[in-house]
């Protein structure tokens, strides 16, 4: 009980510079939508550039990230049961997943340049303390930058309204787009093409309901008087078109109406193409990978060149940030997790999974839980060894491999004359387990 009362007592919270725990009521008056998810800035609310900040943004959060224990050789040992932790793959605040807070971060950061991940709810002050247990994460919009602080506008669930407030850097991960000469500068490829859409989007509202029409009058032009007239005629039609139900008006017997075929071309859909296409080389985009028909190589290329550099700059921050120098030391990191079995077809696991047992990589019961099957009880399926290897009982019980069986179906001069790459690996096995 000592315990508890006093972390609530040292409990810390980002706006409130105080305990979290005090009561708040929600009976003002509330919000039609979220006031906590991220709003896209205007400049890059055309569907092409959203469409692609939203492509990449799920693409990082479908990633694992972690907070982990390493070996002394820098490889994953296993994952730390810590508050970081849990905000990274459970719950990162009261209304975010770690999932949706990943996406918030990067789409924020596409569109911004910039982004700041604070940590909110704390063990302590992050200010007078650097070994801290975080609570809750938001995402934040950098407002202002100071020497050794930053102010930023995140979301606070006490009062249900963005606020802004000003952190240290030292524990907030601040996160700059790797992609940003390309998507983010004055004259980069991606602003260009927001203002090319804002000119396109301009222009079909200026042509809305435009018929591009030219009627001729059975006159001569150059006088003031038949001018005059014959703008008293367009006026009249115009009348009559806007006040008709149907679109019906009336014209002399003399007047001739010309429609023209289209307005003159003013090349803004050909440009929007050509910088369209010019960003999704920069940014290893194609079409395929929206649609889902991309092949393992256009897939592989995306990943390293767009998303790869994007995920090691959050990890990296995070592990500078969020991790004391202590913790670094003894090996603890935020790393992430590609899946790689989750583009495989169907057709082409069996063979992966023969070749990962084959070679000793996988067990039978890791591959099963990859693939979302349960476990086998069998001490065989976990196993690390080449199952098609026929040994001895006497070998089997000297590597540990449970109760495996001898396969007694070959002859025994067959069995003699094992092959030299089987010999190789039981004698490699027994030497490893002599020492």
């Amino acid at each position: 009980m000592p315990e508890i009362a006093e972390r609530f007592r040292r409990a810390w919270n980002a706006f409130a510079n105080r305990s979290p725990t005090e009561q708040r009521s929600d009976s003002y008056g509330g919000y039609y939508f979220r006031p906590d998810r991220a709003r896209t800035n205007y400049r890059s609310s055309s569907s092409i550039v959203t469409a692609i900040t939203n492509q990449i943004s799920i693409d990082c959060s479908n990633i694992d990230i972690r907070h982990v224990q390493n070996d002394d050789n820098g490889r994953f040992k296993e994952e730390v049961n810590s508050g970081l932790n849990n905000c990274l793959t459970l719950s990162a605040n009261m209304d975010q997943t770690g999932r949706a807070l990943i996406q918030d971060a990067v789409q924020t950061m596409l569109d911004e340049g910039v982004v700041a991940i604070v940590p909110i709810d704390a063990n302590v002050n992050p200010n007078n303390s650097e070994a801290i247990d975080i609570g809750s994460l938001r995402v934040g919009i950098v407002k202002q930058w100071y020497p050794t602080s930053i102010k930023v506008e995140a979301y606070d669930e006490r009062t249900g309204k963005r606020s802004e407030i000003i952190v240290p850097k030292s524990s907030t991960a601040i996160i700059q787009n790797p992609l940003y000469s390309v998507m983010n500068m004055p004259n980069s490829s991606m602003q260009r093409l927001n203002r090319k859409l804002s000119l396109l989007d301009r222009s079909d509202e200026d042509a809305y309901a435009k018929m591009d029409v030219i009627i001729q009058f059975p006159y001569d032009m150059r006088a003031d008087t038949t001018r005059k007239q014959a703008e008293e005629r367009r006026k009249n039609f115009e009348a009559q078109l806007y006040g008709s139900r149907y679109g019906i008006a009336y014209a002399g017997i003399s007047d001739k109406i010309i429609q023209l075929n289209r307005s003159p071309n003013n090349q803004l859909v050909d440009q929007v193409e050509k910088l369209k296409k010019e960003i999704y080389s920069q940014l290893r985009l194609t079409q395929s990978v929206f649609d889902g028909t991309a092949d393992e190589q256009t897939i592989l290329n995306y990943y390293n060149g767009t998303v790869e550099p994007i995920l090691s700059a959050i990890v990296e921050e995070m592990t500078r940030k969020f991790l004391s120098k202590n913790a670094r030391t003894r090996g603890q990191a935020i790393t992430y997790f590609r899946n790689p079995f989750k583009l495989v077809p169907i057709n082409s696991m069996a063979d992966i999974a023969d070749k990962f047992t084959r070679n000793a990589i996988l067990s039978s019961n890791e591959l099963r839980g990859l693939i979302g099957f349960k476990p086998v009880d069998d001490p065989d399926a976990d196993a690390l060894r080449n199952k098609n290897l026929n040994i001895s009982d006497k070998e089997a019980s000297r590597l540990g491999t449970g109760n495996m069986k001898v396969d007694t179906s070959l002859p025994t001069e067959k069995k003699q004359s094992a092959p030299t790459a089987a010999s190789a690996w039981i004698n490699q096995q027994l030497n490893r387990k002599s020492k």
